[in-house]
């Protein structure tokens, strides 16, 4: 007698992902009330049932399905934390930010590429690389801050956009390096590159987005849609509406002329969101099980291609290679970047911590992994390395973290109002 046929990868793939989206719901209140963190619950039963363990769900790394997978999935991350950006904060919050983007990142990139260099032995340029593939901080795995009305809006502003907008910018270095690490690159101009690159997603994002807060027709000066009933458009198809613009301005954009797709999401996001409140409005009503389902699924595939000789492979340097990663480059950077501003230490140490790597890392890694360079695999597994233990430490310090920086927030509210009403009483009692 012989045994049951294995089951195929997709209906596998399929019946894990229901099974695991069924869990979730019925621990998603215990999840709120706890350290549980739901990215980090998909990650581990995709190591148990993928490559690492059962190997019941069967992806490979470098194929084309995995990689256009985890696109698919920082574009739409990526365009709902576009509209979360708050178009007062952006024109009064914006220095906190845009010293992130433009110290700490290229300082972590520093730091995680000495690191790499003394600890790992890989090439300056390759240690590079890596430092460049761990800069970005994961909008996917900042969102349960960044949605949290009870974080500072300061800082959920101030992360939510480094989160969106570090990911477009560190694609060009990321590709720069790859092409200094392939035979090819003699006709490579970086700084050529990296002005397309980065400028035209600027400019797509800002076009896409214009023009989608025009073609969206507007309800009338009572509120109201003024048109007859059979003519307005239904809530959820301007969701969807909202979606479309996501991908079709990824597509435009990297169109030739080529530009970074990605920047121009999250750019024409901020446009959108700013200009049409009420698609913004519609897109957050209506995309919410959508987003969920995406951001899960990608961390059940990512779980699924790791293996325990993958992060075994470079042996105790490879954990303090994450080590300094988590404790020293990301926190320090962050702490010398915020230098000169009026962030107290408790903000600087919860932003510094708070800078989680995840898809964008993964994308990005699966995109030097099929470059063919050298070093491209042990590259690969360091990146995964920091991934997972990035979505395991930073998914259960999350809600812990956030109530903190709340309840000391809320505190100082508390004793500022106390000090605003004495100081109220004493000078009402001078003038009796």
């Amino acid at each position: 007698m012989t045994g049951l046929a294995p089951m195929p990868t997709f209906e596998a793939t399929v019946t894990v992902l229901g099974l695991l989206l069924m869990l979730g719901a019925l621990v998603s209140g215990l999840a709120r009330r706890s350290m549980l963190s739901l990215a980090a619950l998909f990650v581990l039963a995709g190591f148990v049932l993928g490559n690492g363990g059962l190997d019941l769900v069967d992806f490979r790394a470098r194929s084309g399905f995995v990689e256009d997978l985890a696109f698919a999935a920082l574009i739409v991350i990526l365009f709902r934390d576009g509209l979360e950006v708050e178009g007062e904060m952006l024109q009064r919050a914006w220095h906190l930010p845009l010293r992130k983007l433009v110290l700490a990142m290229p300082l972590t990139t520093i730091i995680v590429a000495a690191a790499a260099r003394v600890l790992v032995g890989l090439s300056w340029t390759e240690s590079f690389l890596l430092g460049a593939l761990l800069a970005p901080t994961d909008p996917v795995l900042t969102s349960s801050i960044v949605t949290n009305a009870r974080v500072p809006r300061l800082v959920r502003h101030s992360l939510n956009l480094e989160s969106g907008l570090n990911d477009g910018l560190a694609l060009p270095a990321v590709l720069a390096f790859v092409a200094a690490l392939s035979a090819d690159s003699g006709h490579f101009v970086w700084w050529r590159f990296v002005l397309q690159d980065v400028g035209l997603g600027f400019l797509y994002g800002i076009a896409c987005g214009w023009i989608a807060s025009l073609v969206m027709p507007r309800k009338g000066t009572g509120g109201e849609d003024e048109r007859p009933p059979q003519e307005r458009i239904p809530t959820h198809q301007r969701s969807l509406f909202a979606l479309g613009v996501a991908f079709a301005t990824y597509g435009v954009t990297v169109i030739s002329p080529k530009g970074n797709g990605f920047i121009a999401v999250f750019v024409a996001a901020i446009v959108l969101g700013v200009r049409r409140p009420d698609v913004r409005a519609h897109f957050e009503r209506h995309s919410e099980e959508i987003v969920e389902i995406i951001k899960l699924g990608i961390f059940l595939v990512f779980g699924s291609l790791l293996t325990v000789h993958a992060f075994t492979r470079e042996g105790w340097a490879a954990l303090g290679f994450v080590a300094v990663t988590f404790l020293i480059a990301r926190p320090l950077a962050v702490w010398i970047a915020l230098l000169g501003t009026r962030t107290d230490t408790a903000t600087r140490l919860f932003m510094g911590w708070f800078g989680p790597k995840g898809v964008a890392s993964m994308t990005f890694a699966l995109i030097v992994l099929d470059r063919q360079i050298a070093s491209g695999v042990r590259i690969f597994d360091l990146t995964a390395l920091v991934v997972f233990c990035s979505i395991i430490l930073h998914g259960i310090s999350d809600t812990p973290g956030a109530n903190w920086i709340a309840g000391r927030a809320e505190r100082a509210a508390d004793g500022a109002d106390v000090e605003e009403r004495a100081g109220s009483d004493g000078a009402a009692g001078a003038q009796a």
